[in-house]
């Protein structure tokens, strides 16, 4: 690989400068000689040669092998401190795909960060956030930085393997502890609705740990499709009935009640709550997912919702933050007698 030969006693200089313009490849060890320090370089110093009178050479260098502790210790050096500042700590990683948030200011640098998140999390593939989630399938646009450009993946959590294409389907690695929360309420012999199922990582969870029967519905084709997989990747078929479609009118044509129902879809499901608490036997169990600044809130509509049924408070909780002052928030009820 290309460096540069250096009189040792401007070595010291010259490092500082190959530092300063993000020419130094801290993936390599400096070599020393006697009289001479070379330095590994990520690209070749065409007009640093004329200023400095110094000589470029073709040699080997001796990989660092390091144990870095997050992505911005990886990219130390070789982006700017003040730019550091703006780069989003948090990361996705979901089977073999990293997904980052890279904001604006750092543009110019979003190559660079890619390939720092593929060698720091060993992937195959690392995607950059190009919009928040839209519309009825809930899916975002991604834009490819490093390693292959291939978005499906399997993604194993306790014991699942969920397949999905993270460019169709929505899915959230960080939502794992609560899905284990869930399942670890369900008992054998229940009868579940999954109202907005996804590529069926709540279902799948409960239908693999329990003897439980689950009606996993979502709109999204895409979605569908990865579910239909993932039932046959856990072996599961006698347990979950996948349905594709609008789960409204899914439910206008069903006469079952369910024992427990969950309703992960926090921007939107209290539009949903009248046909899921149609759909509850009494005394079963709603989970209802809400972005909210507060508690009160979810709970105020699950209880206005539900009027003149008793509703009974049984968890609390936030799951994760979304934005300064706003919780994705989930609430456990028991609906009825």
């Amino acid at each position: 690989m290309i460096g540069l030969k250096v009189p040792k006693k401007e070595a010291n200089t010259i490092r500082q400068l190959l530092l300063q313009k993000q020419m130094l490849n801290l993936d390599y060890k400096i070599k020393r000689s006697r009289d001479y320090v070379y330095f590994p370089l990520t690209k070749s110093p065409n007009k640093l040669l004329d200023e400095l009178k110094v000589q470029m050479v073709e040699t080997d260098f001796e990989e660092v092998k390091r144990n870095f502790r997050s992505i911005e210790e990886y990219l130390q050096g070789q982006i700017p401190p003040e730019k550091m500042e703006d780069f989003k700590k948090s990361f996705d990683i979901i089977g073999s795909v990293v997904i980052l948030e890279i904001p604006e200011e750092l543009n110019e640098e979003k190559k660079q960060i890619g390939e720092a998140a593929l060698k720091f999390t060993r992937r195959k593939a690392v995607y950059r956030k190009k919009s928040q989630i839209r519309g009825v399938t809930r899916t975002r646009e991604l834009e490819h930085l490093a390693g292959e450009d291939s978005s499906e993946t399997i993604h194993k959590e306790f014991g699942s393997q969920i397949m999905l294409d993270v460019k169709k389907v929505y899915f959230s690695p960080r939502l794992a502890t609560e899905r284990k929360i869930i399942t670890d309420q369900v008992n054998d012999g229940e009868l579940i609705l999954d109202m907005f199922a996804g590529v069926g990582p709540f279902a799948v969870n409960i239908a693999r740990k329990h003897d439980a029967k689950v009606y996993a519905v979502d709109i999204n084709p895409d979605a569908m499709k990865y579910l239909k997989k993932n039932i046959k990747l856990n072996k599961v078929s006698k347990r979950i009935v996948p349905l594709q479609g609008d789960v409204k009118e899914v439910l206008q044509k069903m006469d079952l009640k369910f024992d427990r129902i969950i309703m992960n879809l926090p921007g939107s499901a209290c539009e949903f709550l009248d046909p899921a608490i149609e759909h509850l036997k009494p005394g079963g169990v709603l989970h209802y997912y809400q972005f909210s600044r507060d508690l009160e809130d979810p709970v105020n509509k699950i209880k206005k919702a539900a009027k003149p049924l008793l509703v009974k408070i049984l968890d609390e909780r936030k799951v994760k933050s979304t934005k300064p002052g706003e919780w994705h928030v989930a609430v456990d009820t028991q609906i009825g007698n």
